[in-house]
């Protein structure tokens, strides 16, 4: 057991991704979820004030008990029914088109095997399913991108194996999602290096 990654991460990450400047994205992405929800990555539970009425449940997918206890006043506060349903985004313990929805945020950048990780959500997802995202990834500015490639090393062991440099689209695309919306742009008041976001919807 590392105390660091345990104890100390999940907090980190709960402030570092809790910035009322991320609560405009956490609205956006959420605003076309539907029906029966799978979230890649809950954390402590951010997302759950912004799921629309449209939503009738969610199965969590997250490996650390720390940050599922901070989501606990979240989740009793909410009308949406969600459970924790999963340690592990790379294998998922659902039967095929189980899903109307997916949602990941600041999520794939994480994921030791992006790649597995992909295709269970696509397993999972109905016929016409949309995984929506928003995630921070390569920055679309050489002069950014040489520092992320710097960086990515020490983010990763800081940030418990979060990459500065992943081509989020391209990931999905390779992963035999259709990209149906997407924004990119850099966050306001975040170093471009980390602050360099996609946001948007992939299709089956």
């Amino acid at each position: 057991m590392s105390i660091y990654r345990d104890h100390v991460l999940p907090r980190l990450v709960h402030v570092a991704c809790g910035a009322k400047t991320s609560d405009p994205h956490r609205e956006r992405v959420c605003a076309g979820l539907t029906g029966e929800v799978v979230e890649i990555g809950f954390g402590s539970g951010l997302n759950v004030p912004f799921y629309p009425t449209a939503v009738r449940s969610v199965a969590a997918i997250e490996p650390s008990d720390v940050a599922w206890n901070m989501a606990s006043k979240r989740i009793t506060a909410s009308p949406v029914k969600v459970e924790r349903s999963g340690l592990d985004g790379q294998s998922l313990s659902f039967d095929d088109d189980s899903f109307d929805s997916a949602i990941s945020t600041w999520t794939l950048c994480t994921i030791p095997d992006l790649p597995a990780a992909l295709a269970e959500v696509r397993r999972v997802l109905r016929p016409g399913g949309t995984l929506r995202f928003v995630e921070h990834g390569l920055a679309p500015d050489e002069s950014v991108v040489r520092w992320q490639h710097r960086l990515d090393g020490l983010e990763q062991r800081v940030f418990g194996g979060c990459h500065l440099n992943r081509d989020i689209p391209d990931e999905l695309q390779q992963a035999g999602f259709t990209i149906k919306e997407l924004d990119q742009f850099y966050d306001k008041g975040a170093p471009k290096f980390v602050g360099a976001f996609n946001l948007g919807v992939a299709a089956v």
